[in-house]
């Protein structure tokens, strides 16, 4: 049994199912994670769900600073007491959906890594929470469901295509660092996992007028996955269908093409069309 599951096992925690807690013990593993997400001595790093402190301890000896969040307040005392011995260590406690991520991290360096073991029910919202943060952000080092993986490395026509892959590969370089097997968690969960990182790009991978209107046109090309493109921007757009076909053969695209199968310069082809259009009409 390793130190960190004698700790919980002495504590008389009980795992919370509502909370999504699913903890590593493999001393090993956490290592490998901490080398995996890239953190040196140069990075500050903030930590979503420290959990039982195995993970974090390993950041605070590799990274200069860490911050961490953690959601369950009978964690904190025990996170609090194991992580005693790394001044550059500093715990804040409140949920990672609602806490501003600007304060939490206000004493670390940017641009930041950010690790952290998701519970499986807020992956995507939290994902979409870290991009859009604000923060300067170097990387993000995730702990997911393996399908989730899956959905943020996605190509165009595949079933995982849809915003999360879109946001992901605009803002970072997605791959696959490690699979993990579920009986590497306790308690085991009913699926298996995958370590993955994403490298912040230096631009996005097309330029575009404006991001905005990219990802208004592709809420409209996912929203209505089956549909031809023109009948998902006339639905979004409010618009007749003859226009909306018009707009897409105006940005050479088929009217009649799935929007699930659009590439991102397509997408941003079609988000500059409609500018351009929005400019000569305005």
């Amino acid at each position: 049994m390793s130190k960190t599951r004698e700790r919980i096992h002495d504590s008389q925690l009980r795992y919370k199912q509502g909370l999504g807690q699913n903890f590593l013990y493999d001393d090993a593993l956490l290592e490998q994670l901490a080398a995996l997400s890239g953190v040196t001595a140069e990075d500050d790093v903030l930590e979503i769900g420290p959990g039982t402190g195995g993970l974090t301890r390993c950041l605070c000896r590799a990274a200069r600073r860490v911050t961490s969040i953690e959601l369950d307040a009978r964690l904190i005392p025990l996170l609090r007491a194991y992580m005693e011995p790394y001044p550059n260590f500093r715990l804040i406690e409140g949920d990672a959906m609602t806490v501003d991520l600007a304060e939490a991290a206000s004493e670390l360096r940017q641009p930041l890594s950010v690790v952290a073991n998701i519970p499986y029910y807020i992956t995507t919202p939290l994902i979409l929470r870290l991009l859009g943060c604000g923060l300067r952000l170097k990387r993000l080092a995730l702990m997911v469901q393996r399908e989730v993986a899956d959905k943020l490395m996605a190509s165009p026509g595949e079933d995982g295509w849809g915003m999360l892959a879109l946001k992901a590969q605009w803002y970072t370089v997605p791959r696959l660092a490690l699979e993990v097997p579920r009986e590497a968690f306790t308690p085991v969960p009913k699926v298996d996992s995958a370590f993955v990182v994403m490298e912040t790009r230096g631009a996005p991978p097309v330029p575009v007028m404006n991001e905005e209107t990219l990802f208004r046109v592709a809420a409209a090309a996912f929203a209505l996955r089956r549909k031809t493109m023109a009948n998902a921007l006339s639905a979004a757009l409010r618009v007749e269908r003859a226009e909306a076909a018009e707009l897409m053969e105006r940005a050479g695209l088929d009217p009649m093409v799935r929007g699930e199968k659009l590439t991102v310069a397509e997408l941003a082809r079609l988000a500059d069309t409609m500018d351009s259009l929005d400019g000569k009409n305005g």
